[in-house]
């Protein structure tokens, strides 16, 4: 039978049976998970996770080899060995996951599943920033040699907002008892249920039929189910991508900026080579408030903050004249004015004419991180203020994509709770 459903089905959520760790064969949940493959801050972080537990899912999402192809047969055959060793077990029947991230007031509460891949053109799943084909090579490669997906990306979807539908199923079953529990060392405490009842999975199904999602973290992978489909003519588990699937009418995600690590040049170059045609200031720590300076300035423009100096320089009101010259104008005006395409047409690819690739930029989810690693290594921190969701949604819709690394929604789910694996189903 054909798996790949019609376009007009909406998002089609199917159960799976999870791979997950047995918790008698680890020091504990918290020690195996990881923050998602692209937001490890390298190479602290990585080392930091490979530390903390011998079996901690890092070793698979992000393996050290010489080579592209010898880590990724590295992280094949390290999760064949800790699926002999029984660290790594699958359930034993298919299931729908709901899964729930707490901290605080901030409470988010999703379904995990398979859902079946739509092309672009049927306008159920909206990207909305650009790809890095090198990117997208290496996923693509590691989850071909691994036959596994070991991570969610993250969808988000309206409801009407009432508790109905996906969102009635969620509430019922978070009374019950869960798989899993653990807190980690962000402060996060994170719960997994399964749900195998076929009635609930009807309502859930039914639910989500006719309705689009936007993704908010993942387009790499997102990229990468889709030329995997591409590869397979023979309908089968290639057709299905591992994602965990949020109603923002219920649990409203965050938006945060991506900052970018520019090697190579130091703050005084970077400073010295706008030449007038940006405003330039200096602004007082702390980092906090060298933030609230940015906001600030950003509500009223295109801004900017620079950092890796031992300072802080609000870098904003671009020259009109300079934009016109180099921002395209075959995009609409919320793209135009967007910082990331300022950043990337304007100072990256004219001023400081620096390619966009891993040589020479780093693209650093964590602020203090950014700063810190820019002072360490003499670079630029360029850090950005977040885009405002309306805006990234109106844009997806019309089928215009931001650059690359514009936006990070979060919380992001814990990576290391539960695995899909392509020869399981």
């Amino acid at each position: 039978m054909n798996t790949r459903g019609p376009a007009d089905q909406g998002l089609r959520l199917i159960p799976f049976r999870g791979l997950r760790y047995v918790p008698e064969q680890v020091g504990s949940l918290a020690a195996v998970t990881s923050p998602p493959y692209d937001v490890v801050v390298r190479p602290d972080g990585l080392h930091h996770l490979e530390s903390a537990d011998p079996h901690n899912i890092v070793r698979l999402i992000l393996p050290q080899a010489g080579s592209a192809a010898a880590r990724h047969e590295q992280a094949a055959a390290t999760l064949n060995r800790w699926l002999a060793e029984g660290v790594l077990a699958p359930d034993p029947e298919p299931a729908l996951y709901v899964y729930e991230q707490r901290d605080g007031d901030t409470l988010q509460r999703g379904i995990i599943g398979a859902l079946a891949l739509s092309a672009p053109a049927d306008g159920i799943v909206l990207p909305h920033e650009d790809v890095m084909a090198d990117v997208v090579e290496d996923r693509a490669d590691l989850m071909r040699t691994t036959a596994a997906h070991l991570e969610p990306l993250l969808l988000t979807y309206r409801s009407d907002g009432d508790a109905t539908g996906t969102t009635a199923v969620i509430e019922r079953t978070v009374h019950r008892p869960p798989l899993l529990a653990t807190t980690t060392e962000d402060g996060y405490s994170h719960r997994l249920w399964a749900v195998a009842d076929a009635a609930d999975r009807a309502e859930i199904e039914t639910d989500l039929a006719g309705r689009q999602a936007l993704i908010a973290d993942g387009h790499h992978r997102w990229a990468t189910y889709l030329r995997l489909q591409q590869e397979h003519t023979v309908p089968g588990p290639w057709d299905f991508g591992l994602v965990l699937l949020v109603d923002t009418a219920r649990y409203p995600l965050r938006v945060r900026s991506i900052h970018r690590l520019l090697h190579g040049l130091p703050v005084a170059d970077a400073l010295g080579a706008l030449g007038g045609q940006f405003r330039v200031r200096t602004v007082e720590g702390p980092l906090p408030h060298a933030l609230d300076v940015l906001a600030d300035a950003a509500a009223l423009g295109n801004a900017f903050l620079l950092a890796g100096d031992g300072s802080f320089h609000l870098v904003d009101r671009p020259d009109e004249a300079l934009l016109a010259r180099t921002v395209p104008t075959d995009r609409p005006a919320a793209w135009r004015t967007l910082d990331a395409t300022v950043l990337h047409s304007v100072l990256l690819d004219h001023i400081w004419r620096i390619p966009d690739d891993p040589a020479h930029i780093a693209y650093i989810h964590d602020t203090a991180a950014a700063v810190e690693q820019a002072e360490r290594h003499g670079a630029t921190a360029v850090l950005m203020h977040p885009v405002r969701e309306e805006v990234v949604r109106d844009l997806a819709r019309q089928g215009v994509t931001m650059p690359r690394k514009s936006t990070s929604f979060g919380p992001k789910p814990a990576t290391g709770l539960v695995l899909r694996s392509l020869t399981l189903g």
